[in-house]
């Protein structure tokens, strides 16, 4: 198959073709044992995160439930979930725009089938709808910004990549933010992403030159400290990475980085990072991760963009156990109606050769661990690039010749085995009652549903425990291990597993229109998550 974007492919990756994937790492300490005085008393803030979407808890479009994010989730187990702080995002179901409370509303008002005659009273409901929460961000009450006596917890961004973590504070993103103007054609909320920014940063009560970056933010919680530790901080989870391939799948568009890389504006050409340019910003936050006083370190891996159901594999596998197909688009595009002259899609050899760029960034923050761990520091590696490689259902789950020999099924908790279906990867649809399948991922297609936040968090907890992480229960008395995630509050508080939209005869068909009328996806996943 030819490889239109052959010319600028990084050389580390087309050596890189053919070869198997990357076997997960399944020791977070790498085998390295670190020699540490017992814990004493604990640091005054117990968890400290920095992210992006995956962390920052955005799902089906738009950052809200913010309370059911993976580090919140964490917090509450560890018994001090009403001590961490994190940004909140009341009205209109976040920022930028929630999937699930629009068609929510669509089906209020039309019910589960659209008839021919309803669709335009549909589209003008769902744009009136977009209007409002347009008005409601950029000049009503959530263009307020509430001041905080007190920096967050959970330092996560949606949409920042690693020189956004390096670079960005309040005054920049308040700069960006111009006099917003009211385009009936373009009814999205303008510079989103720094509004959101500006509910997490510290604010000028805490930051009176709007300075700090989200490590400088963490930096200063470090030196918060309320014994003679050392640490202000007991754990720093530091998750980074996915932005920078992930527009890959969500513009499927292909565009390696080079010159102005580096720069906050220039670097928005490009989809995917040229693994040299990646590491070269990775050991940028690590040298600054470095000097945060965290008595724990987690840095997670960057899971393969190409997995999550946004885009769809066409065809069959390329060649008998390959874990690639031909094509890769919408996932309301099936193999019968797919022409790759008129949809959107990227190649299968793109696809490979992205998350083989995936692998080589894994690679480099594995060795910014096992380097910081040969020198004492205590820190650790959760592979998420493994744990979602495990769940993945089109890849390897229904293709037995496509698993390489480490691979196992990941053995979902009980809680969500005994749901109906059992979740899975592919996306989430429903018969107009009750989900019919998916599960694992929210409506937009990236970014997981509370359930599968609850996994990330288990997993993590795991890593924390092998840390020496003490969890208690609400009274304050110890927990022992194992130390599990409540999934059934989870359960309870997911609406995409309960009862997802019914809206057409499943979620794709109105995610379809809704692209097709709406530019749906150009509102939530064009700019990075």
């Amino acid at each position: 198959m030819a490889d239109h974007m052959h010319a600028h492919t990084p050389d580390e990756v087309l050596a890189g073709r053919g070869q198997p994937p990357r076997e997960p790492v399944t020791d977070p300490t790498l085998g390295i044992a670190i020699d540490h005085p017992e814990p004493g008393q604990e640091p005054r803030h117990r968890l400290v995160t920095i992210g992006d979407s995956l962390t920052h808890g955005f799902q089906s479009g738009a950052v809200f439930n913010t309370d059911l994010s993976y580090p919140a989730i964490i917090a509450h187990e560890l018994g001090s979930g009403s001590d961490f702080r994190f940004p909140v995002y009341p009205g209109y179901g976040g920022l930028p725009l929630n999937i699930e409370l629009l068609l929510r509303e669509l089906q209020e008002r039309f019910g589960t089938d659209l008839d021919w005659w309803e669709v335009p009273l549909a589209l003008f409901h769902a744009r009136k709808f977009l209007d409002e929460v347009e008005d409601y961000w950029e000049r009503g009450p959530g263009s307020v910004v509430p001041q905080l006596n007190a920096i967050n917890h959970n330092l996560s961004v949606y949409g920042w990549d690693l020189r956004d973590v390096l670079e960005k504070s309040a005054k920049i993103c308040q700069d960006a933010i111009a006099t917003p103007t009211d385009n009936l054609l373009r009814q999205t909320v303008e510079n989103n992403g720094d509004r959101a920014a500006l509910r997490v940063l510290p604010s000028s009560t805490v930051d009176r030159g709007g300075t700090m970056t989200l490590l400088s933010a963490a930096r200063r919680l470090g030196e918060d400290r309320s014994d003679g530790s050392g640490h202000g901080i007991e754990t720093l989870i530091v998750f980074l990475g996915a932005n920078n391939a992930l527009q890959t799948v969500t513009q499927l568009r292909v565009e390696w980085s080079d010159e102005g890389y580096d720069d906050l504006e220039r670097k928005k050409a490009y989809t995917v990072w040229n693994p040299v340019h990646f590491k070269d910003e990775l050991r940028q936050v690590a040298a600054q991760v470095r000097q945060i006083a965290a008595r724990h370190v987690i840095w997670c891996t960057v899971p393969h963009v190409t997995i999550p159901p946004i885009a769809r594999g066409i065809g069959g596998k390329t060649a008998p156990g390959s874990r690639y197909f031909p094509y890769y688009t919408r996932p309301w595009i099936d193999d019968d109606t797919f022409d790759h002259v008129i949809h959107p899609h990227i190649t299968g050899q793109q696809a490979e050769d992205v998350d083989r760029a995936i692998d080589l960034y894994n690679d480099a923050i594995t060795d910014h661990v096992r380097a910081a761990r040969t020198a004492g520091a205590d820190w650790f590696l959760m592979d998420t690039a493994g744990l979602l490689d495990r769940l993945a259902s089109r890849r390897y789950m229904k293709d037995m010749t496509a698993r390489p020999p480490w691979w196992r099924p990941y053995q979902l908790p009980p809680q969500l085995q005994a749901l109906a279906p059992e979740p899975t990867s592919r996306f989430i649809t429903s018969d107009g009652t009750r989900r019919t399948g998916g599960g694992l991922f929210s409506l937009d297609g990236v970014h997981p549903t509370t359930i599968a936040y609850g996994i990330v968090a288990q997993e993590l907890i795991n890593v924390m425990l092998t840390a020496g992480v003490r969890f208690r229960h609400s009274d304050g008395s110890a927990r022992t291990a194992p130390v599990m995630v409540d999934f059934e509050r989870l359960i309870r508080r997911d609406t995409l597993v309960n009862q997802p939209p019914g809206n057409l005869d499943a979620t794709l068909d109105i995610l379809a229109w809704a692209q097709s009328a709406l530019g749906l996806l150009k509102r939530t996943l064009y700019f990075r998550v």
